[in-house]
């Protein structure tokens, strides 16, 4: 049940930040999304060029980088839940310091690690820290921006901050060495943290813990079935990105050996489909904003998304250029991860909201693991090209469901609170 809060004219900071496009809030959000992809593909590429330096080879660097691939994973999920209660109970502002506090020194230490053991604690405090970044980031922009402008705030956050991948690509490419890579990570949140210094709080934040409204329990999500219903397809509709993140682009370079297509390079594949994603999330901002409905944007992207998941499936023989076209498509229909953020965001009262914009990214990030299972043991039997796409039309099939229920938020107001009766 939605109760309406009425917002005092004192409560919002002064200035007039909150009509502007290009706000501190907005700006604050990118550049920590920025950090958040930045570190995510940076990890992605640098996995197993670590571990051989750590003395691992063959066999076991497959099994020791997905372990230190789920540690980073469950860090996110723990984080999620961490720094969205804390975005509700104590404001979005501190809880956004401590999350990029927390993965700037994690990825200064990953920098030095000399053992297995260190390697994967510290993926596991990054994860913790990067997992504050977007969800808490969306949430200040969601309720500072002016509603018929929220569109193309988000827009600005995706463009940012996903150019945060091109970044990790020259990182590698130039740095001298893996440790350089990870350090690099860890100037560039401190850098990060200075930026926002002096940055404002939200308004509706105050106006809720000045009332002595509750805020920050999870619990409450969980309260009737129509209330965790709408958090669920929040978190299902979110499901097909990190299906083409985590399994076709993971595993691009022996699907295209399959296919008999052209030799594939990883390093360039999944640069390529951030690439795609950078437009796509630009674009998915842009066009809700011209027809002023969120949820048919959505719908247009996840029947693109398995489209282009067909298409991957059968390029046999495709050459090079072709191969990575396909990828950089396949980033172009998962380029909803900010509209989905945002439409998550909008779903639910800003006593809870913080908690929902964080844990739902993080939860469909943690949903890699039982996709990769699902995968795995699909592949067995089918192989491995349709053993992805089965995959694929399961996942997007699931995220058709939960999409249809869903309410379009474009032209909601962010001043109400979820109630507890």
């Amino acid at each position: 049940m939605h109760q309406k809060i009425q917002m005092k004219p004192a409560a919002l900071p002064s200035g007039g930040a909150e009509a502007r496009l290009l706000s501190p809030a907005v700006m604050i959000a990118a550049l920590g999304y920025f950090v958040d992809i930045y570190d995510l593909v940076l990890f992605s590429m640098l996995r197993n060029r670590s571990l051989q330096d750590l003395g691992y080879q063959g066999d076991a660097l497959l099994q020791e980088g997905s372990t230190m691939f789920n540690w980073q994973m469950i860090g996110m999920l723990l984080g999620g839940l961490l720094w969205g209660i804390l975005g509700d109970k104590k404001g979005r502002l501190s809880t956004l310091y401590g999350s990029i506090i927390m993965y700037s020194i994690a990825n200064l230490a990953n920098g030095a690690v000399d053992s297995l053991f260190w390697y994967g604690f510290w993926r596991l405090i990054a994860g913790i820290g990067l997992a504050g970044e977007l969800g808490v980031g969306i949430t200040l922009v969601a309720e500072t921006a002016p509603k018929h402008k929220r569109g193309l705030a988000t827009a600005i956050v995706a463009g940012l901050g996903l150019s945060g991948a091109l970044l990790a690509g020259l990182a590698v490419a130039y740095l001298p060495s893996w440790r350089w890579c990870y350090y690099s990570g860890g100037i560039l949140g401190f850098l990060l943290l200075a930026l926002r210094i002096g940055a404002n709080e939200s308004g509706l934040f105050h106006q809720t813990r000045d009332a002595g409204i509750a805020r920050g329990n999870f619990l409450l999500l969980f309260r009737d079935l129509p209330t965790f219903t709408r958090y669920l397809r929040c978190i299902l509709v979110g499901l097909p990105v990190w299906f083409v993140v985590g399994i076709l682009m993971t595993n691009a370079k022996e699907m295209g050996l399959e296919l008999g297509a052209a030799p594939v390079d990883p390093v360039v594949a999944v640069p390529l489909c951030y690439a795609g994603q950078i437009f796509g999330d630009l674009g998915s901002g842009l066009f809700s904003q011209w027809l002023q409905n969120r949820k048919r944007v959505m719908l247009f992207y996840l029947v693109a998304g398995l489209v282009f998941t067909f298409v991957f499936r059968y390029a046999y023989g495709a050459s090079a250029g072709s191969f990575y076209a396909i990828c950089f498509a396949l980033g172009l229909g998962a380029g909803y991860w900010i509209l989905f953020t945002t439409m998550s965001s909008e779903q639910f009262g800003t006593n809870i909201r913080a908690t929902v914009t964080t844990t739902v990214p993080n939860f469909v990030r943690g949903s890699l693991v039982p996709m990769n299972m699902l995968f795995l043991t699909l592949k067995d039997g089918v192989g491995l090209l349709d053993g992805a796409l089965y995959t694929g039309v399961i996942v997007y099939a699931i995220a058709l469901a939960g999409w249809v229920g869903m309410q379009d938020t474009f032209h909601r107001d962010m001043d109400f609170v979820e109630s507890a009766a």
